[in-house]
């Protein structure tokens, strides 16, 4: 006969059941990020901000502004000049008053309780939440600008590369930079209304504080003309027009004897990069800072 071959306790085998894995961080990451975006895209401001910038592209191609010439600029450059300067108007103060929504909104509504309960590291759900919404915001700009690019080269209207490539790095550095200090407003606000009213007092600080009345305000009061300019490009605002202008304008005509402070400190390719490296370090700060006032605060 032979001996059935069974495996029992007392074999000294046993069967080895392993334990749970926690979730990865960069999973956690990517989760977060997939939920955000699934959110976001059910949400009616998403579509109507996405089909802003398109429609302005082609307005403004229905308009022949790429036959019309400023400055010396023609074609599709003529038409891009138009574009981020409607973009500066359009794009902070959207992504101020969408962003700061959300963690003032989660705060308000009770879902950290819900979030405390759950195996999400806060580090992941904030970034890419932060991500995420980046994202969002910037690629609505983004294509609008190589649609106009393709467009543009199916059309045989000329324009030229590199300047397509600074308008996409302005632009994203002006993402950046307001998205950051959204979110950091929105740590900090207790409700809903009082991050909206902040944001939009923000805005309208850095707005009324550009050039014309910064610089004026400032040179009545007699102080040195460095001083003066070096304020005024600490607003990202100015820093982002001043550097669209000088895209068009290399010698900053249009700011006076302002541009020969900047010019002799910067010079043009240098005060181009300081137009894309200060705006995204403000808004790294800004978010930086606003996750650890999350990760140390009382969430509910």
């Amino acid at each position: 006969m032979h001996e059935e071959n069974t495996l029992t306790p007392d074999a000294g085998v046993m069967p080895q059941i392993e334990e749970p894995k926690p979730s990865q961080p960069r999973g956690q990451l990517r989760h977060v990020i997939g939920l955000e975006l699934a959110e976001s895209l059910r949400a009616r401001w998403f579509w109507v901000y996405a089909l802003i910038f398109p429609g302005l592209v082609a307005l403004l191609f229905g308009f022949s502004l790429t036959e019309s010439r400023i400055l010396g600029f023609m074609g599709l450059s003529r038409l891009l000049v138009t574009y981020i300067q409607v973009c500066m108007a359009i794009l902070p103060i959207f992504v101020l008053v969408t962003t700061v929504r959300s963690v003032a909104g989660d705060r308000e509504a009770g879902i950290f309780e819900y979030l405390l309960a759950l195996p999400i590291d806060l580090r992941a759900w904030y970034w890419g939440r932060v991500l995420a919404r980046f994202g969002l915001v910037f690629l609505p700009v983004f294509l609008a600008l190589m649609g106009a690019a393709t467009w543009g080269w199916i059309e045989e209207i000329p324009f030229e590369f590199s300047t397509l490539a600074l308008y996409s790095a302005l632009l994203l550095a002006l993402t950046a930079c307001f998205l950051g200090i959204g979110m950091l407003i929105s740590v900090f606000a207790r409700s809903v209304d009082a991050a909206q009213g902040t944001a939009f007092l923000l805005w309208l600080i850095l707005v009324l504080f550009l050039d014309l009345v910064l610089l004026g305000a400032l040179i009545e009061e007699r102080i040195a003309a460095e001083t003066a300019v070096g304020i005024a490009l600490a607003n990202p605002l100015q820093v982002f027009r001043t550097a669209a202008m000088a895209l068009f304008d290399p010698d900053l005509v249009l700011l006076g004897p302002a541009a020969f402070v900047i010019l002799d400190f910067f010079g043009r390719a240098g005060f181009l990069a300081w137009a894309v490296l200060y705006p995204t370090a403000l808004g790294s700060l800004c978010a930086a800072v606003g996750y650890w006032r999350f990760k140390n605060s009382d969430l509910p």
